[in-house]
Formats: structure tokens, C-alpha cells, sequence
């Protein structure tokens, strides 16, 4: 049997085997067991070998495998530091990390989260829209154009406000609401377009039906103040008499009320505005000095409400109305407030909670008349008050030619290039 360490074996011969005993010169018996490396050459003299060279420390001195595992952990191939010996395949151990699959796991997981986090927004968003606007129920219509037209009316409804809030807004107690502002915004292909509808406009208020007992009303040719419209029956009467004096289809209604105005502005931090003349009213709360200034909610309020301390009285209030919402919007619209989720959920939840629009309108066209008009700002548009010829009993009469061109232009979605002297 057998019983010499791996690497020798068990060689009975005549007595010449080799490398056994060296230096001895002898022959050995017949029949001796002789030890003969047969898998490693035996190292030079001068002892152990470096490891350097592929010799393992398991030989004693002589070269031989004295079957004892030192417990020594190879390095790379050929014996060196990092692998086995001899080019063979590397020790189990922590295994070398695949950062192109990392990266590959944690760019879809980013993915997925910012998918789901949209798609929670949207809906979210959605839910809070109120949608009470019936524009079906608006009879005799004009025919559509091309863009689109927004009715933006900013109302002086009072609702959820405390008796603190009304004191500390100037608002007063007034039952009921009414339009405080109004406009059309134009979105289309060669940029937007504002237009403010004076609220002391003169128009005739034509045959509609009603908002609630569907019951139709004829015309009566009854001139009145375009805000009288609004207070006799509501967002559908308003929108009606817009269109029978304008000729211009209106495919969108939004209205605000004054606490959500003054709201939307806190939460973004308020709204820096350039005031070019000092100015004060004591209905509005209006005390202004002249330069650059950041408004905050109640400010703002009392800014685009004022009209008293103005010579040009409801003119002025519109320009004033047009330039404000224009600079909330562009400063809404930044990075700053659309990426930081501690600034842009509490503007879209102060101002979605109190917007009014129709059951038409989606987050995708609110997101479109929200850029339109900071563009306006950005100088991709255009702000005019509707054209104004002169009056009649206190209300502002329209130029008829003008307006009939504008509407034109606007119909057809060109650059308008009429021009308003008021």
C-alpha cells in the first residue's frame, strides 16, 4: 500500500532509484522502498524556494511535500499576489461588484418612482378642479376658430373667508359675487394674446337660457355694465354675452375668487412687481411706493383691485390686472417652484381648491393658458384692453371696427395687430 505523502510513490527496484539519498553513491538493497518525486521536480539547493518561482512551503528543505497545508492564501496566477497558484481559477470570496447592472436597476427604479409620483400628482390635481361650469347650456354660438380662447374672471366671491380675512383684505361683506376682472387670453401659434374686458363695458345682453331653470329668456335689447351679466346668471350668462358682442367663441372658463388669489401668492412667497408711481386707496388697502417690491397675498389683492386712485379709473385697473397676473405666472413657472415639492404642492393646492372652471377643461389646458400667459410676460405675446371708442351713460363703448378686426385675427390665429388707445 501506498502510504508517502502526494507527489512520491512507492518504488521497489533494483537499487538505482534516482534522486534518493543524493551524494551517497551506494546502491540500495533489492526490494527497498524508494521514495521518487514523480509530479514536481525537485527544487535547487539552499532550501525552500521562493514563492516567487511556484514552489509551495508545504516542502521541507530537501524538497519534499512533507503533506502539511500551511493554510497560505495564494495570489493571482503563477503564485503571485491576488489569485491561486499556477493559473487556476480565483478563490470563492466577495464577489467583484457589476456596476453597469447597478446602474441599469437604479435608473428604472428612478424611472418608476418619478412615474409614479406624476401620475399621483395628476390625479390628485384633478380631484380638486371644480368643474361647474356647463358651456352646453350656452345657446347660438359662434362658430370655432383656430387656437384656443380663455375667459379668465377673477370674482370678488368671499366664500371660506373669516370676518378677519374680509377686514384684513378690504373686501367688505357683500353677499353673492361678482366679476371684479375679466379677460380673454388667445393661445396660439404666433403667441398669446391678453385682452381685458373692462368690467364698465356697454354691451346688450342677449337671448340665453337659464343657468338653472333652463328656461329661455329673449332678447330684450337691454344695455348694461358687462359685470351686470355675470351677477344676473352666473359663468354661462357671462360667457353668452362675451360671445354675442364679440363674435369670438370661447372654448375655456376660469374664475378665481379673492381668498384664492391672495393664497396662490403666499404660497409662492409673494410676487416681486415694478410699480413705476406711488399710489394709495383706502377702499382696496392700496399703499404703494414706487420702485421693485415683492408683493405678498394681501398686497397683491389690494394692487389689482384699485381703481379709485387712478385717473383712467377701470383702464388703468386692467393694465395693472394684466401685468400682475402675468409676472405670478412667470414667476411660477420656475424650477424653483415646479421641482421643489415643498413650494409646488401648496400653489397648486392653494390655487386649484378655489379655481371654478368648465367640465371641459382638463390639467393639460390649464397648463397651456398657465404658460400662455407667462409669455405674455416673457414677450412672446401681447396685452391690450378690448378698443375702446368713447362712452355712453358712465359705460365704456367698444370701437366696432376694431373689435370686428381683432376677433378676426384672433379667429384665425394671425399676430394681432390692432392696437387699443386706452
Amino acid at each position: 500500500m501506498n502510504d508517502w505523502p502526494n507527489g512520491w510513490s512507492d518504488d521497489r527496484g533494483n537499487g538505482n532509484a534516482a534522486g534518493y539519498g543524493r551524494g551517497s553513491g551506494g546502491a540500495q538493497p533489492e526490494g527497498a522502498r524508494v521514495m521518487r518525486q514523480v509530479r514536481r521536480p525537485a527544487p535547487p539547493r539552499g532550501g525552500v524556494p521562493p514563492q516567487s518561482r511556484g514552489y509551495d512551503e508545504g516542502y521541507d528543505q530537501q524538497g519534499y511535500d512533507s503533506g502539511y497545508n500551511t493554510g497560505q492564501v495564494y495570489g493571482g496566477p503563477g503564485g503571485g499576489n491576488g489569485g491561486p497558484p499556477h493559473g487556476g481559477q480565483p478563490y470563492a470570496g466577495r464577489p467583484v461588484p457589476n456596476w453597469r447592472r447597478r446602474l441599469k436597476v437604479g435608473s428604472l427604479t428612478l424611472v418608476v418612482l418619478l412615474l409614479a409620483v406624476s401620475i399621483g400628482t395628476y390625479f390628485w390635481a384633478d380631484s380638486k378642479l371644480k368643474r361647474e361650469v356647463d358651456l352646453s347650456k350656452v345657446i347660438e354660438r359662434p362658430g370655432e376658430g383656430e387656437g384656443t380662447n380663455y375667459l379668465i374672471v377673477g370674482s370678488d366671491s368671499r366664500e371660506g373667508m373669516t370676518a378677519d380675512d374680509k377686514k384684513k383684505l378690504h373686501t367688505g361683506s357683500a353677499e353673492g359675487k361678482r366679476t371684479d376682472s375679466m379677460m380673454i387670453l388667445h393661445e396660439g401659434s404666433n403667441g398669446p394674446t391678453l385682452i381685458s374686458l373692462p368690467r364698465d363695458s356697454d354691451v346688450e345682453i342677449p337671448s340665453f337660457k337659464g343657468s338653472q331653470s333652463g328656461k329661455l329668456f329673449p332678447a330684450e335689447g337691454r344695455r348694461v355694465k358687462l359685470n351686470a351679466a355675470y351677477a344676473e346668471d352666473g359663468p354661462e350668462l357671462l360667457v353668452r354675452t362675451v360671445e354675442h358682442n364679440t363674435g369670438l367663441r370661447i372654448d375655456h372658463y376660469v374664475e378665481i375668487g379673492f381668498a384664492g388669489f391672495a393664497n396662490i401668492v403666499d404660497a409662492i412667497g409673494g410676487v416681486e412687481i415694478d410699480i413705476p408711481k406711488a399710489f394709495k386707496d383706502k377702499k382696496s388697502g392700496a399703499d404703494f411706493q414706487a420702485g421693485k417690491q415683492t408683493l405678498d397675498g394681501e398686497q397683491s389683492l389690494a394692487f389689482v383691485r384699485t381703481r379709485y386712485a387712478f385717473a383712467g379709473s377701470d383702464l388703468d385697473r386692467t393694465k395693472n390686472q394684466q401685468k400682475f397676473l402675468a409676472a405670478l405666472a412667470s414667476q411660477t413657472a420656475t424650477p424653483g417652484t415646479i421641482l421643489n415639492p415643498f413650494k409646488l404642492y401648496p400653489t397648486m393646492g392653494a390655487g386649484l381648491d378655489t379655481l371654478i372652471v368648465d367640465k371641459d377643461m382638463s390639467l393639460w389646458s390649464l397648463g397651456k393658458m398657465f404658460f400662455a400667459m407667462k409669455g405674455v410676460t416673457g414677450g412672446d405675446g401681447k396685452s391690450m384692453n378690448m378698443p375702446i371708442s368713447g362712452s355712453r351713460a358712465g359705460n365704456l363703448v367698444w370701437d366696432k371696427t376694431k373689435v370686428k378686426q381683432l376677433v378676426q385675427q384672433l379667429k384665425n390665429d394671425e399676430t394681432v395687430t390692432v392696437t387699443s388707445d386706452r
